[in-house]
């Protein structure tokens, strides 16, 4: 061959495989960089759940991890066809926007003082919203930090632009370069904000009846400022800064927040923050749905509750005070009937010293209201005494027992002690102990009224009734945790009593039904009795919320004697399966007009309310962890998924969404109190918990899947663990809990 030619053939080799090379790097590069900006905020879905089974959807919020400002689109569900304005700030879960903006290019001939806006492409991460407001043309772009934000609006052509700000019930400031608005929002709370846009507005005007007038201020109802701009810009950039204390502080949080109006910026720090908090627990797995519905499960649980401290300072709605924090943020809006069970566990794994805030917060409260009593269900607006119960002493315990000593746990025992023994043990109510409180403490349960019978206690609210066998279950619970603690705190007397009282529950369990049933004063079952339709609306006449197939498994602390009162450990299961098959009874017309927050059903059990999360989990006390495994990835897979619809009942703010996050990580507390989980089945093959000691916790599931979903084998650390049980300190102290799947049942493992 020719030198020419061998040359010319060595160089064809070369650029051959200089390009193999490249391509090859390239193909390396390019799954490199998708790995590493596939990051954790990206599979947050704020849309799963947007369209509820049957009563409140979840919603769509835009905010970063337990900040006092938080907006979603203000409408009804993810169907509802217009906006009512945009929002600035949403002052509780579920609640409407206490301020309005509407942007506009022209006015209309009847302007109202919310615009209603028809939209498309809209698109929502827990950072950062857009929207197209399609038949006004104008663009808009919102980025939020803790306790301010920046919208950008860019309308379709240059000239004037218009600014309409709202108050529902308020007042609203101009004062020549920001606006200032402050809304009653209850209880003597009142919401602030102060925004600033970035373009000089050349004329502000007061909508009243109807009407725009030269102004620079608007009070009373619906409230209305008008700003005008004018200039070649297409775009409109506004930022501002809420408060609970003063306009003067809403000011100073934007400045401390936002210093310019690059909302870039704003936004990759809201990215940044996500990914931190998201980043505690890193799941790895083949299905990407799992991930999605995983992260958004846990970007559910920062919802709730909410950091008001502001510059040092807060203001509480408990006294109606401005307080002092002494350093340490005061959080409020938790709804711990729903978030001790899971909810308050979760942080207390992934970040203890918010809880300790969290926990510390609740003394502060009990201490500026006018009782000194724990807390129920504490908003932005006091304490709502909302449901039954007064479980925040299980959120004392769990945190207690689990090594959070960040709170004066004294005076948090006085408190919860107090809560139940001074407050009535009524529902929804705020009053002291009355007569029906004195007939619990000499008989052990509530009295239950007989059909048609006149209620007779003035402390029982009108329409959530004494719901008598919830309370008598749920009291049982807290007398244990309060026993538990005074044992921690050396209270002998007290522990002694209330352990006493923590079986109560024996006292409506019918041995021929094995159900809890409701008694009369005489201590006469009430008959004749249905245990899926008795008790009206929402069963609240003897349950709450939920019927008897629900409460019959509501013993968390004493899950042993609740075995022994059905029969012992065949008939136990018996009974768990018999709930996954009893009908409605009705058709789902009736059966859900009578019981609404019944849903997500498979037979009478209920995915869609709290009561019910820890059931799937009762085979394991049983002898029987498969049915267990197999329960968990049915229910998850068929009620959580990532979809509008995926979200089977009334996610409030995290209660429920934490359930997803433990179950999925394989584990979960069905006894908040006692410093261990109930092992379920891992979704992922390989999970790591960043602890804040430093030190990681792995859960390595081999060949998990949907399809392997029993555990054949375990070890903890290289040691065989054979119950399916984890303590608290496993976890703490680092290490590898590691499974063996399949796709058959080991009915011998964990029996």
């Amino acid at each position: 061959m020719p030198k020419n030619n061998i040359k010319s053939g060595t160089q064809t080799w070369r650029r051959g495989f200089c390009c193999c090379a490249f391509l090859l790097i390239a193909l390396l590069k390019g799954f490199s960089q998708s790995k590493v900006t596939k990051d954790y905020v990206d599979y947050v879905n704020p849309y799963m759940g947007n369209i509820s089974h049957l009563l409140v959807p979840t919603y769509p919020t835009v905010h970063l991890p337990n900040s006092m400002l938080r907006v979603y689109p203000e409408r009804g569900d993810f169907t509802s066809d217009r906006l009512n304005g945009l929002p600035l700030v949403v002052t509780s879960h579920r609640g409407s926007s206490a301020f309005n903006l509407s942007p506009m290019q022209q006015l209309p001939a009847q302007l109202n003082p919310v615009q209603r806006y028809s939209y498309d492409q809209e698109q929502i991460t827990p950072y950062r919203y857009s929207v197209l407001l399609d038949q006004e043309d104008i663009q808009v772009d919102y980025a939020v930090a803790h306790q301010s934000a920046i919208y950008v609006f860019t309308f379709a052509g240059k000239g004037t632009k218009y600014l309409q700000f709202n108050s529902r019930s308020g007042e609203l400031q101009w004062d020549g370069r920001g606006l200032s608005g402050a809304q009653d929002i209850g209880n003597g709370t009142r919401v602030y904000m102060y925004a600033v846009p970035e373009d000089k507005a050349i004329a502000v005007k007061r909508l009243q009846e109807g009407k725009l007038q030269p102004a620079t201020e608007a009070k009373g109802r619906n409230a209305c400022l008008l700003l005008q701009f004018d200039g070649p810009n297409t775009s409109l950039r506004m930022k501002y800064g809420i408060s609970f204390i003063d306009a003067a502080q809403a000011k100073a949080n934007l400045e401390r927040e936002i210093a310019d109006f690059d909302q870039d910026k704003v936004a990759h720090n809201g990215r940044q923050e996500w990914n931190r908090a998201l980043g505690k627990i890193a799941v790895e797995g083949e299905s990407e749905s799992d991930k999605q519905v995983f992260y958004t499960s846990l970007y559910r649980t920062y919802e709730r509750p909410v950091n008001i401290s502001e510059d040092g300072r807060y203001f509480s709605a408990f006294d109606g005070k401005i307080h002092q924090d002494g350093g340490r943020p005061f959080f409020t809006d938790d709804w711990i009937w729903d978030s001790y069970r899971a909810h308050h566990p979760l942080r207390v794994l992934l970040d203890p010293e918010a809880e300790s805030n969290i926990l510390h917060s609740f003394v502060r409260m009990s201490e500026q209201m006018d009782r000194p009593w724990l807390p129920t269900f504490p908003e932005i607006t006091g304490d709502s005494r909302r449901m039954n119960s007064n479980h925040g002493v299980a959120t004392l315990l769990d945190a207690y027992r689990k090594g959070i000593r960040g709170f004066d746990v004294q005076k948090a025992y006085l408190a919860a002690k107090g809560a139940i023994t001074e407050k009535t043990l009524a529902p929804w109510s705020d009053k002291p102990a009355g007569k029906m409180d004195l007939f619990f403490k000499e008989k052990g349960y509530i009295p239950a009224l007989h059909p048609g019978e006149k209620e007779i206690y003035p402390e029982v609210h009108g329409f959530e009734r004494r719901q008598p066998v919830a309370v008598t279950l749920g009291t049982s619970y807290d007398l244990w945790c309060l026993a538990q603690l005074a044992n921690e705190l050396g209270i002998k007397d007290d522990y002694e009593l209330f352990m006493k009282q923590s079986f109560n529950y024996r006292n409506l369990f019918n041995e021929q039904t094995k159900f809890f049933h409701p008694k009369d004063e005489k201590g006469n079952f009430i008959m004749p009795f249905d245990y899926v339709f008795s008790g009206g609306q929402g069963a609240r006449e003897y349950y709450g919320e939920n019927n008897a197939w629900i409460y019959r498994w509501d013993v968390q602390h004493n899950i042993p004697d609740l075995i022994k009162l059905m029969g012992g450990n065949q008939l136990f299961v018996q009974y768990l399966d018999d709930m996954f098959q009893q009908p409605l009874g009705r058709s789902k017309f009736d059966f859900y007009a009578q019981l609404p927050d019944h849903t997500g059903n498979v037979g009478q059990f209920s995915m869609a309310n709290e009561p019910a999360l820890h059931i799937p989990y009762l085979y394991n006390y049983a002898g029987q962890p498969w049915m267990t495994q197999k329960r968990i990835h049915k229910l998850i897979g068929e009620w959580f998924r990532n979809d509008l619809m995926g979200v089977p009942g009334d996610e409030d703010g995290g209660g429920m969404s934490a359930f997803v996050v433990f179950s999925q990580m394989g584990f979960y507390p069905v006894t908040p109190g006692l410093a261990s989980y109930s092992i379920g089945s891992p979704f992922f093959r390989k999970t790591r918990i960043s602890l804040p000691n430093g030190k990681s916790f792995v859960i390595s599931a081999r060949n998990a899947s949907a399809k392997n979903k029993y555990i054949q084998s375990a070890t903890l650390n290289g040691k065989v663990l054979d119950k399916p049980q984890l303590d608290h300190n496993d976890i703490l102290n680092g290490g590898t809990l590691e499974f063996v799947m399949g796709d058959k049942a080991n009915k011998n493992w964990g029996n």
